[in-house]
């Protein structure tokens, strides 16, 4: 009786191992054949990720209870390079390569911005780049520290938050009317700059 358990037992082990094997046979093909379909989702059309810190209050991370919001990033715009002024946009840190941000675009190439403690009091934004800001000023790194951005560093717009439920919504482009380009307020010439601001200062 005891040499017939043994048997019994000894191919039951081997069918199971041999169902394991299956198991994880299939797995393998399933994960060759999904990981280049995940990779290409995430490369053409987006992924979440999770955004941390004060720079885009109120509109993300509302308050300090140290949850954070999770948007999802949207590269098809990267890609068809469809962005407007008042996007919220992810982008590869100017300072720190290593880094990704996220900001609101506030400007684009030709338009004439009035800056918040840059180094020029107005700057037109040149060819091939733009100007990004947090919404929380004064609590953010951004092109009013490091100036203008070339648009080759956006990775993707930030189409809705996604977690925690409370929080699910669309993000829209929004502009603040204090942050609008000189040249969309029909101030477009220096004199006038000067008449209702101030010198004008622009880095071409």
């Amino acid at each position: 009786m005891s040499g017939g358990q043994t048997d019994i037992l000894t191919v039951a082990l081997c069918s199971a191992r041999d169902e394991l094997r299956q198991v994880l046979e299939v797995a393998r093909r399933k994960f060759e054949v999904g990981l280049p379909i995940a990779i290409t989702f995430v490369d053409c059309f987006g992924y979440v990720a999770k955004v941390d810190g004060v720079s885009m209050q109120p509109s993300l991370n509302p308050d300090n209870s140290g949850t954070s919001d999770f948007v999802f990033l949207n590269r098809w715009s990267s890609r068809s390079f469809s962005y407007q002024r008042g996007d919220m946009v992810s982008l590869v840190s100017p300072k720190d390569p290593s880094q990704k941000i996220i900001k609101r675009l506030i400007a684009l190439e030709g338009d004439t911005i009035r800056t918040i403690g840059y180094k020029n009091r107005y700057i037109r934004i040149p060819a091939g780049h733009c100007w990004v800001e947090g919404d929380h000023t004064g609590h953010s790194l951004d092109s009013n520290f490091f100036g203008p951005v070339a648009v080759g560093l956006i990775t993707a717009k930030a189409s809705q938050i996604v977690w925690p439920p409370t929080r699910w919504r669309q993000l829209e482009s929004v502009l603040p009317e204090n942050r609008l380009p000189l040249n969309l307020r029909g101030v477009t010439s220096k004199r006038d700059v000067t008449e209702d601001l101030d010198v004008m200062d622009l880095d071409d």
